[in-house]
Order: structure tokens, then C-alpha cells, then sequence
């Protein structure tokens, strides 16, 4: 698995990925468009092409946006 630009491990690509796609669950509009309409594969995409911003914390309460352009 090739892990997109600016993510930098599987775990949280899928952590990502599958909390985009509980928002999609609960109706949020997809930012990409595709013939899949599984919620998690769009979600993955959104992930994949950089659309889904998300922050990562240091363990000493300092977050860092982990924003791809």
C-alpha cells in the first residue's frame, strides 16, 4: 500500500479515512466524485487526494494541522 503524501502510516491513513466515513454515515456530502458509492471508499479517496484536513498531537497537548495542498 502506497500511503498518500503528507500521511505517514498506514494506521492513521485508516484512522482518517474511517472517521471521514462515519461523517459521510451520518450525511455529510462527499468531496469527490465516484461510481463506488461504498461510504468507506470514498472516504479513502477523500483521504488519498488530500480533501479531509486532520490534526495530530505531540503527547504534550501541542497539535500540529496535518493539511496536504
Amino acid at each position: 500500500m502506497e500511503l498518500p503524501q503528507g500521511i505517514d502510516s498506514k494506521f492513521r491513513f485508516i484512522l482518517v479515512a474511517a472517521k471521514r466515513a462515519h461523517q459521510l454515515y451520518a450525511g455529510a456530502r462527499a468531496r469527490v466524485q465516484t461510481e463506488n458509492n461504498k461510504i468507506i471508499v470514498i472516504a479513502q479517496r477523500e483521504v488519498s487526494s488530500g480533501l479531509v484536513p486532520f490534526m495530530t498531537t505531540d503527547g504534550k497537548g501541542n497539535d500540529t494541522p496535518m493539511v496536504r495542498r
